[in-house]
């Protein structure tokens, strides 16, 4: 089990019941039901992932347009720093790509799973 910050709780709570325009979409239309268990706003360490597989080690944060300003950018860094420290793959993906092109966005997580299955010695179908 990844260590977390226990005040990021009802933060994830929160987020989870307010998820965004492309969080709703990646969630219903896909990861609710991929074959891999993956869990909304995990608190891990310092921060809350928007989604997370702990079979794959594997998160995966939206971004907004926010994102991509300069302070923005240097602490999304520092967080994809973090969590890669901790084991984990971080795949970023644009709010814009899930809405221009889920079926690659889908296909690229599927990917990106088992090839983190493969890499940790997990078969799959």
């Amino acid at each position: 089990m990844r260590k977390y910050n226990r005040t990021n709780i009802s933060l994830a709570r929160t987020l989870r019941k307010n998820m965004t325009r492309q969080e709703k979409k990646l969630w219903y239309e896909f990861l609710r039901t991929y074959a891999i268990r993956f869990q909304r706003q995990k608190a891990i360490g310092e921060y809350i992932a928007d989604f997370y597989c702990a079979k794959a080690r594997l998160v995966i944060e939206l971004d907004g347009s926010g994102h991509f300003e300069p302070r923005q950018i240097q602490k999304d860094s520092v967080r994809t720093q973090y969590l890669e420290q901790q084991g984990l793959t971080v795949l970023r993906i644009g709010n814009s790509d899930i809405d221009r092109n889920f079926p690659g966005v889908c296909e690229w997580i599927d990917h990106s799973v088992k090839i983190a299955l493969n890499q940790h010695g997990i078969k799959i179908d």
